[in-house]
C-alpha cells in the first residue's frame, strides 16, 4: 500500500512540473516586440487616416452647410421628428447625415480587417508571434512597457516624418 502511495505522489509531482514548464511563457525577443510593435503603429496610422477621412467628410461637407456645427445639430436632433423639423433638416441632409453615419459604422469593420491582415501577414507580424507577443504582455509587466515604449516612438517617428512631408509640400507651393 506504501508503495502505491509513493508512486502516486510521484506521479503527481510529474505532472505538476509538466504543466508549470508548460505554463512558463516563452522568452519574447526585442525582435518580435519589434514587430509587434511596428504593426500597432501601422494599425494606428490607419485609424488616424479614417479618423480625418471622417473629419473631412463633416467640415467640407457641401450638402450639410456649417461643417462641424450644423452636423452637431442634426446629431442632437437625429431621431426626434420634433427636433428635427424645428432644427429644419432638409431631407438632403437627412441623405447626408445617413452617409456619414454608415462610413463611421464601417470604420470599425474596416480597422477590424486591416489588424487582421497585418496580424496574418507573415512578412509584417504573423498571428503565432502576435499571439506569443500578446501573452507575454499580459503575463509580464516589463514586456508590456517595453512593448508600449516602442509602439509610442514609432507613432512619434510616423508623426515626425508627417509633418516633415508637410512642410516640403508647402515648401514647393
Amino acid at each position: 500500500m506504501k508503495r502505491v502511495f509513493v508512486l502516486a505522489f510521484l506521479m503527481l509531482g510529474l505532472m505538476s512540473v509538466q504543466v508549470n514548464a508548460q505554463d512558463e511563457p516563452e522568452e519574447v525577443t526585442e525582435e518580435e516586440m519589434m514587430k509587434f510593435a511596428s504593426m500597432e503603429a501601422q494599425f494606428a496610422k490607419f485609424i488616424a487616416k479614417k479618423q480625418a477621412e471622417m473629419e473631412d467628410m463633416i467640415k467640407t461637407n457641401e450638402v450639410i452647410e456649417g461643417g462641424g456645427a450644423r452636423y452637431n445639430e442634426i446629431k442632437a436632433a437625429w431621431g426626434n421628428e420634433e427636433k428635427m423639423a424645428e432644427i429644419e433638416v432638409t431631407e438632403e441632409e437627412k441623405a447626408e447625415y445617413q452617409r456619414i453615419q454608415d462610413f463611421i459604422a464601417s470604420i470599425g469593420d474596416d480597422a477590424r480587417q486591416y489588424k487582421t491582415d497585418l496580424i496574418m501577414d507573415q512578412e509584417v507580424l504573423g498571428a503565432a508571434t502576435y499571439n506569443k507577443v500578446n501573452k507575454a504582455m499580459k503575463e509580464d509587466p516589463e514586456v508590456k512597457e517595453k512593448v508600449d515604449s516602442l509602439i509610442a516612438e514609432l507613432k512619434a517617428k510616423a508623426d515626425e516624418e508627417t509633418v516633415t512631408e508637410e512642410d516640403e509640400t508647402l515648401e514647393t507651393v
